[in-house]
């Protein structure tokens, strides 16, 4: 049973120093630099960015860097930059404000704001959610007018899911564009997404109808088929509950602040010296 015990620890242990291990990017002088490392680098200055997303080339820049933060570091430890004064004055103001935003941090982190208050202010506020005019399109892009005129009368007398069907088939087979291999599919866009002539085509049609006549743009001449035009539309409130929330919870942090702020400054003694150029009346 004890050697069982040993076995289990044992196995315990090299997983656990594998996981860890893997974390670790690169070693300068024997000081480990890691995954969360290159989080935290990247999070000052897009706090959303995530490790995950990064690339093979991405990563190693940022390595890189760390490196040569990490040997600058220990040269100037060793031109005793952490004993001169100013570099401690500078380290006091940093501790100070790091302080400051954990414990804000910590203030953010402990509000609440329950399902019933945001989804009575999603009711409130429900013109202040609408999703835009947004239309499903397709489209044949061929190089000359030509080409574009011979589809159009391969179209032209079909109509429903015989159009439909037929204007994929084509686009696979007669499409330069990108999105010929998926039967012209352009996707769900609103308005000011496409060029202009293109533009003004596509949103003139109706449901299943095509362009009579081809579109013609700096990129060729287009056969457009519009699958579905979807009118505004007030986005569900289960898709907008986190930002209401997150919203919400920033107007009560800075009412918080502010008061707490206020509070505070009547119960300490305070004194300023600072001159202004306004004169009394």
């Amino acid at each position: 049973m004890l050697k069982l015990a040993k076995t289990s620890l044992l196995t315990l242990s090299i997983i656990t120093s594998s996981l860890i291990s893997s974390d670790i990017l690169a070693t300068v002088d024997g000081k480990n630099i890691t995954k969360q490392d290159v989080q935290a680098f990247i999070s000052m200055s897009a706090p959303q960015a995530k490790y995950e997303l990064l690339t093979p080339s991405q990563i190693k820049s940022i390595t890189d860097r760390l490196i040569e933060k990490s040997l600058f570091v220990k040269l100037a430890k060793a031109e005793g930059v952490d004993k001169k004064e100013e570099y401690k004055r500078n380290m006091e103001k940093i501790q100070e404000e790091l302080m400051v935003n954990m414990w804000m941090k910590t203030q953010m982190d402990n509000l609440l704001v329950s399902d019933s208050e945001a989804k009575g202010f999603y009711d409130k506020n429900k013109a202040k959610f609408v999703s835009e005019a947004s239309i499903h399109a397709r489209h044949i892009l061929v190089k000359t007018q030509k080409d574009a005129d011979e589809i159009t009368n391969a179209l032209k007398s079909l109509k429903g899911e015989a159009l439909k069907i037929k204007f994929i088939a084509l686009a696979k087979e007669k499409s330069t564009g990108p999105s010929g291999p998926k039967g012209g599919d352009l996707g769900t866009f609103g308005k000011g997404k496409m060029v202009p002539a293109f533009e003004k085509a596509v949103w003139a049609l109706k449901d299943g109808e095509i362009t009579t006549s081809a579109v013609k743009t700096q990129f060729g001449y287009h056969i457009i088929y519009l699958e579905k035009k979807n009118a505004p539309a007030n986005i569900p409130y289960a898709k907008v509950k986190s930002r209401i929330i997150e919203s919400m919870k920033k107007q009560q942090f800075g009412k918080k602040i502010q008061d707490m702020a206020k509070e505070l400054r009547d119960k300490a003694k305070i004194e300023t010296f600072i001159k202004t150029n306004a004169t009394k009346k």
